[in-house]
């Protein structure tokens, strides 16, 4: 069973590397890496050239932003499985496509996920942030609950059932996506309480109040043209992350 794990990149060349490494040294056998660069200049498409055949994919040219570059990896990926991790991001361990793997095929699932640690730009041990899922309940997503989509892994035939990134978001095309394939009755997802991916401070939706904004528009607009909640759930969503931030003592 091959899982395609897909890397969107734009001007990254000081974090590409270990994102690259992270995958690239995954005790899975059957991983198909596809990255989706969107025409660094920076000497990104160097360091992807150095990896060679490594690299399964890979295509370096303008697009219109993040959701467009993923939708075009889904377009490239031949796995059954599909994940993605940004440039910014590393898989947290070894073993973390191996375990979400095998839950794929125990329990035959449509959907693995796990949870997520936000780590200092400089330093991928200084967590900033521990982002903890939990098993799945429909009642959560009026809660303002989703997993942190980094670690989330979905079958390919999802995507083919119930579509890809809605392009018209900047910000907030991953949690209306999840929105989207949770509330689906036949979506049968599996909870792995491991973290699964460390990301690096400083992502698109919280780059500015502009961009806070934005994505709490966004993520409001995904709540209603999916039917679930509403103001309430978008507060919910907002004061959950409170709970998830946590200073860690280096030792």
């Amino acid at each position: 069973m091959t899982i395609s794990i897909i890397t969107a990149s734009y001007n990254n060349i000081e974090t590409i590397e270990s994102t690259i490494q992270s995958v690239l040294t995954q005790t899975y056998p059957d991983i198909e890496y596809i990255i989706v660069d969107g025409g660094s200049t920076d000497g990104t498409v160097d360091v992807i050239h150095r990896f060679g055949s490594a690299v399964a994919q890979w295509v370096s040219e303008p697009d219109r932003g993040l959701y467009y570059a993923l939708n075009k990896g889904i377009a490239m990926a031949t796995g059954q499985v599909i994940g993605f991790l940004h440039a910014d991001d590393v898989l947290h361990d070894y073993f973390v496509i191996a375990s979400v793997m095998t839950l794929f095929k125990e329990k035959k699932c449509k959907a693995v996920y796990g949870d997520l640690v936000y780590v200092a730009r400089n330093d991928l041990n200084n967590i900033i942030r521990f982002w903890k899922s939990c098993p799945f309940h429909p009642q959560l997503l009026r809660q303002g609950w989703m997993p942190p989509h980094p670690a989330l892994f979905v079958h390919r035939t999802i995507y083919e059932q119930l579509g890809i990134f809605n392009t018209e978001m900047r910000i907030a095309a991953d949690y209306d996506i999840v929105l989207r394939f949770f509330k689906h009755p036949d979506f049968h997802s599996e909870y792995l309480p491991h973290v699964l991916v460390r990301m690096r401070v400083g992502g698109i939706s919280n780059k500015s109040v502009t961009n806070l904004l934005r994505k709490s528009k966004e993520d409001y607009r995904a709540m209603k043209t999916n039917q679930i909640g509403g103001f309430r759930s978008l507060v919910w969503k907002n004061l959950s992350k409170l709970s998830q931030i946590r200073i860690f003592r280096k030792k």
